[in-house]
C-alpha cells in the first residue's frame, strides 16, 4: 500500500488527485496537507520538499563535549558565547533550551557555486544518518533542488530559534537569490519580509560575467512578527537635516512632508475610511493594500485643528474599501469616515484662514490645500537616528515602510576585499577563504536588529566574522551581545577550520594578539563544543562523570524562567570538588552526584551534607541547591532536583514517553 501513495508534493495534480484516497494517508500526511493549504499565496514547489518539510522533526539532539583548549576567557566570558563544531541542523536541534529567545540570525550560507555544499540523499528518511554526503558540483543537474532540500529544514529551524520580534538576516548572491526568496515567503510570510538589503561587495567592475558584472551581493530579512520586530537606528547625517524646510513658520522649527499612509491594510481593516478635505469636499482613502498610519481619535482631533468641525459617519462605502484591499465585501471589517459636520463653503473659508495664519496642524492638505492628507514631520521630533533600510546613497526615506529594495554602497557595508584583509592581518595569508563578508557590513546589521543585550546566532560561522563583530560591538559600545556560531568545517578533507580557524580568529579578536601585531583587545570569550552521540535515554546511562557534566550544563533549563540557564563551569583546579559543578547568575550552586555507569549515583543524606560544604566553600548561596542524581533519596528543604536522565531528555525537547530505554549504541 504504501508505494500507491503519492508524494505531498503531487498530491494537488489532476492526474493524482482523481486518484488520491485520503484514508490510505498517514497521520503526519494528511497534517502536511492541511498544513500546506492553511494560507494562502505562493507556494515554491520542489521534489523532496515533502521530505525536507519533515526532516527538522526527525533530527535527534546531540551530546555535547567542551573542549577547554579550545575555548578562551573567564568561566563567565565562557559561559555567554559558544562555538560549536559539528552539522548546523543538528546543532540547531540540540539548543532546545534556546528555541524562541533568539534576537537576530545573521548567517552566510553556501551559494551553491560548486562543491560549497555536500547533500546525502538518505537525509531525505532519516536526517541522523552519520553519511556526511557528497559534494553538489556546477555540473548536477539536480544541484538547485538539492540546495533548496539541504536549506528547507535549516530555515526551518532557524525560525523556531527565533523570538517572536527576533529577526532573520541571510546573506546570498544571484545564483540562489530567487528561490531562497521563495522558500523564505513560503516559511516567514511575504508580510514578514523587510527588505532586500543589496551590498556593494566590490568597488571596481568585475569581469565575471560576458552581460553584466556582479558587484552586489544580497542580504534578506526577515522578521518572525513584523508587528513585534524592532529596527534600530543610525546616526542621522547634515544631508539629511539639511532636507527639512519651515514653509508655515511652524513654531516647532523645520519639518519636511510625510507620508500620512502606511502598508498592511488588511490587518488593520479598522483605519481604511475616506478622509474628507475641508478645502475641497474631496474624499481621500488610503492608497492600495495600505491604511492610515495615526490612530483615528488623534486624527479627528488634529483636523479640528483647522478650526472645522468634522466627525465619524458611516458612508455605506464598504465596496471601495473592499477593493482598495482586494478582498470580498464579506470580509471587511466596519469603519467610520471622518468627514465635515459643517456645510462644505463654511468648512472651506475656516480653513483657508487657517492656511494663511500659518503654523499649520499636523496633518495638512499641501501648500495649497488641494492636495491628499500629509503629515508634517518635525525636525525636533523625529528620531535622533535615521532608520537604516533607505538607499544609502539617497537618503530621502527614513520610515520602515518604505523599505523594499535597499542598496548600501562599499563606503557604507565594506567590501569582499575589505573582510579578506581583515582575517588576513588576524589569523595570517593562507586561510583558505576566498571570500569572507566585511566586518563592517555584519556589524551595522548586528546594531539595527540586535539590542544592546541581545543574542545573535550564526548557523553556518564559517570564519568568525559574526561573533568578531558582536565582541567588537561590545567593546565600542558597552553592549553587552552574545552570540553562538555553528561551523562544521570539512571533516572529510581533514580541515576542522572551526578549530583552526574560527576558533583562532575569536580568540584573537578577544585578546588582540592578531599576526599583524596591530589588533585591539576586545574582551570577551567563548566555549569550544563538539558534538557527539544522538541523545537517548541509554545513551546518557552509560555515560561518564565529564560526559555527564558536559550535557548538564548544555542542556539545563529553567522552567521558571521558560529559557535555558547559562551556567558558569566551576574551576576544579586548585580546589576540586566532589559534586559542585557551575552556578548559575544568581550565584546558586548546581551539583552533579554521577561517577559513571556503574557508579552510586543516589542523592543521598551524606550527599546533601557534602553538597552544603562545597556550596559554603564556594561562596555560593545556601539554598536552593540544584541537584542532578539517579534517585532522590534523601529529601528535605531548598533542593531543586532533577533526575537523570528523565530531565535532560525533557530539556532537550524530548518526551519520555515516546523514548525507548535504552537504544543501540549511537554513531559517533
Amino acid at each position: 500500500m504504501k508505494d500507491t501513495v503519492p508524494a505531498i508534493s503531487d498530491l494537488f495534480l489532476p492526474s493524482k488527485f482523481a486518484q488520491l484516497r485520503l484514508e490510505d494517508l498517514s497521520r503526519d500526511q494528511l497534517l502536511e496537507i492541511l498544513e500546506v493549504n492553511s494560507g494562502g499565496g505562493i507556494r515554491i514547489n520542489f521534489a523532496g520538499k515533502s521530505s525536507a518539510r519533515r526532516l527538522a522533526r526527525l533530527v535527534r539532539p546531540r551530546i555535547t563535549r567542551n573542549v577547554p583548549s579550545l575555548g578562551y576567557g573567564s568561566p563567565t566570558e565562557q559561559a555567554r558565547n559558544i562555538l560549536v563544531e559539528g552539522d548546523n541542523l543538528q546543532s540547531m536541534v540540540t539548543l532546545y533550551k534556546e528555541h524562541g529567545h533568539v534576537d537576530l540570525i545573521l548567517t552566510d550560507p553556501p551559494y551553491n557555486t560548486g562543491n560549497d555544499f555536500r547533500y546525502n540523499d538518505r537525509w531525505d528518511e532519516d536526517p541522523n544518518d552519520p553519511g556526511l554526503g557528497e559534494f553538489v558540483s556546477l555540473d548536477d543537474g539536480a544541484r538547485h533542488t538539492k540546495w533548496m532540500r539541504f536549506m528547507w529544514p535549516r530555515l526551518q529551524m532557524m525560525k523556531s530559534m527565533l523570538k517572536p520580534g527576533g529577526i532573520l538576516a541571510i546573506c546570498i548572491d544571484h545564483r540562489e537569490l530567487f528561490r531562497l526568496g521563495q522558500m523564505l515567503d513560503e516559511l516567514f510570510d511575504e508580510d514578514n519580509r523587510l527588505g532586500v538589503i543589496n551590498w556593494q561587495k566590490s568597488y571596481a567592475p568585475r569581469n565575471d560575467n560576458k552581460h553584466l558584472s556582479t558587484a552586489t551581493e544580497y542580504v534578506l530579512v526577515y522578521a518572525k512578527d513584523t508587528f513585534k520586530a524592532r529596527t534600530g537606528l543610525l546616526n542621522r547625517t547634515a544631508s539629511m537635516n539639511a532636507k527639512y524646510s519651515n514653509p508655515d513658520g511652524d513654531p516647532l522649527g523645520p519639518w519636511r512632508p510625510g507620508d500620512a499612509s502606511a502598508g498592511k491594510g488588511r490587518q488593520n481593516q479598522g483605519m481604511v475610511y475616506a478622509i474628507q478635505s475641508p478645502f475641497t469636499g474631496e474624499l481621500h482613502y488610503p492608497p492600495p493594500m495600505g491604511c492610515w498610519r495615526m490612530a483615528q481619535k488623534t486624527l479627528l482631533e488634529t483636523l479640528r485643528q483647522w478650526n472645522v468641525e468634522f466627525e465619524l459617519r458611516a458612508l455605506g462605502d464598504d465596496k471601495v474599501r473592499a477593493e482598495l484591499l482586494s478582498i470580498d465585501v464579506t470580509q471587511l471589517k466596519p469603519a467610520k469616515a471622518v468627514v465635515l459636520a459643517e456645510p462644505l463653503d463654511e468648512a472651506r473659508c475656516k480653513a483657508e484662514a487657517r492656511l494663511a495664519a500659518g503654523a499649520w496642524p499636523k496633518i495638512y492638505f499641501g501648500p495649497n490645500g488641494q492636495g491628499r492628507p500629509t503629515t508634517k514631520r518635525s525636525l525636533e521630533r523625529v528620531k535622533k537616528g535615521v532608520v537604516p533600510m533607505t538607499y544609502w546613497a539617497n537618503d530621502d526615506y527614513e520610515l520602515p515602510e518604505e523599505l523594499g529594495a535597499v542598496s548600501w554602497e562599499h563606503q557604507e557595508s565594506g567590501h569582499s576585499q575589505t573582510g579578506i584583509k581583515e582575517l588576513d592581518a588576524i589569523v595570517g595569508p593562507n586561510h583558505g577563504f576566498a571570500t569572507v563578508k566585511p566586518l563592517r557590513l555584519f556589524e551595522k546589521i548586528i546594531q539595527l536588529w540586535c539590542p544592546p543585550d541581545g543574542f545573535v546566532l550564526d548557523p553556518f560561522g564559517g570564519s568568525g566574522t559574526t561573533g568578531h563583530a558582536v565582541l567588537g560591538l561590545n567593546y565600542l559600545t558597552g553592549s553587552n551581545r552574545r552570540f553562538v556560531l555553528i561551523e562544521q568545517g570539512s571533516p572529510q578533507r581533514g580541515d576542522s577550520y572551526a578549530q583552526t580557524l574560527t576558533a583562532e580568529r575569536l580568540k584573537k579578536a578577544a585578546s588582540g594578539d592578531w599576526v599583524n601585531g596591530k589588533g585591539i583587545k576586545l574582551g570577551g570569550g567563548f566555549s569550544f563544543l563538539k558534538l557527539g552521540k544522538k541523545v537517548d535515554a541509554g545513551a546518557l546511562l552509560r555515560m561518564e562523570r565529564d560526559e555527564m557534566l558536559d550535557t548538564v550544563i548544555a542542556s539545563h533549563f529553567d522552567t521558571r524562567s521558560r529559557r535555558g540557564d547559562h551556567l558558569i563551569r566551576v574551576d576544579n583546579g586548585k580546589t576540586p570538588y566532589r559534586y559542585l559543578i557551575a552556578q548559575n547568575t544568581e550565584h546558586e550552586g548546581f551539583f552533579l552526584v554521577w561517577d559513571g555507569p556503574d557508579s552510586n549515583t543516589d542523592f543521598t543524606e551524606l550527599v546533601y551534607e557534602a553538597c552544603a560544604e562545597e556550596a559554603e566553600l564556594a561562596g555560593l548561596k545556601s539554598a536552593p541547591y540544584h541537584v542532578y542524581a539517579r534517585l532522590y533519596r534523601y529529601q528535605t528543604d531548598g533542593i531543586r532536583f532533577y533526575q537523570i536522565p528523565d530531565r535532560i531528555l525533557a530539556d532537550f525537547g524530548l518526551d519520555m514517553r515516546s523514548e525507548p530505554f535504552i537504544e543501540e549504541e549511537a554513531d559517533e
